[in-house]
């Protein structure tokens, strides 16, 4: 399951549609809503999800976190969520970054206070990224040199500051160790980010390697946005497919060198080097 895919794809207008498709080492915490803006949820409520704001993408989370189904929003939400609804936010190089909810109350805020509203993911290419200067997958996603390029260098510098100041951190679990063997029965630790990439365990259902390898069933949950959607966890799933291949955070059980990834099919469980060039289909919450 090894190969690199390097082809760079034209890259995605500045315009906000509606489609189906396929830290800081430990980053201050966002914190609970002590109360929502009332005003900006109703504006969101009488609007067309797809013409949402950032600042009322941000107060739509926070209202739902704070009233769960109850908000007046959540229905509108989800039904971006299950339409795959994307918004577009222009980077700090002048490219845009495409993006999609994938859960709803699904992350854990890493201060403790409860969930975070809404997580999003990239539907854009045009992010690209190793996970390592060399072929090694020791250290997992916390050591990673892709993490600390997204939590505090230069994949976070891309993001405008209106981004910056809204995103939340939230606590995500990775076998943090490596893969290989020597390691199956890892276990899974927590690490504090802003931006994340996806765990192999949030994307799938049940994990192939649940017997062999238990730590691939326990990254995580699967996204709300998967459910029924991606069904092979060993596979090809037609909604994973975003035109290139793009990391997870998950190291391959297999070996010591590989992380997966989730191919340009839409197999999840395809793997390469750590030193390849990959695009990062980065995460964060609201």
């Amino acid at each position: 399951m090894a190969g690199a895919i390097r082809n760079q794809f034209n890259l995605v207008g500045n315009t906000v549609n509606s489609g189906t498709a396929g830290g800081v080492e430990e980053g201050a915490a966002g914190g609970g809503s002590a109360g929502t803006d009332s005003a900006t949820v109703q504006t969101a409520v009488a609007k067309d999800a797809r013409d949402w704001t950032l600042d009322e993408q941000k107060v739509v989370a926070e209202d739902i976190a704070e009233k769960g189904e109850s908000s007046p929003v959540y229905a509108k939400a989800k039904a971006a969520m299950d339409a795959s609804t994307t918004w577009s936010v222009k980077l700090t190089n002048g490219e845009a970054m495409t993006y999609r909810i994938i859960g709803i109350n699904h992350d854990d805020l890493a201060d403790g206070t409860g969930k975070a509203g809404l997580t999003f993911l990239i539907t854009s290419t045009n992010i690209l990224s190793r996970m390592n200067a060399t072929y090694t997958n020791a250290g997992g996603w916390e050591k990673s040199e892709v993490r600390q390029k997204m939590n505090s260098g230069e994949i976070w510098n891309l993001m405008p500051s209106d981004f910056q100041s809204k995103v939340k951190s939230v606590r995500k679990l990775t076998n943090n160790v490596g893969g290989d063997s020597v390691n199956k029965d890892a276990a899974v630790t927590a690490t504090s980010d802003r931006l994340f990439l996806l765990s192999y365990s949030e994307i799938v259902p049940t994990s192939y390697w649940a017997s062999s390898n238990p730590w691939t069933s326990s990254e995580g949950t699967q996204y709300e946005a998967f459910k029924g959607k991606v069904t092979e966890n060993y596979s090809v799933n037609a909604c994973l497919k975003i035109g290139s291949s793009w990391w997870e955070r998950s190291v391959n059980p297999s070996n010591s060198y590989y992380f997966l990834n989730v191919d340009s099919s839409g197999d999840p469980t395809y793997a390469d080097y750590a030193g390849y060039s990959y695009c990062v289909c980065l995460a964060w919450c609201f």
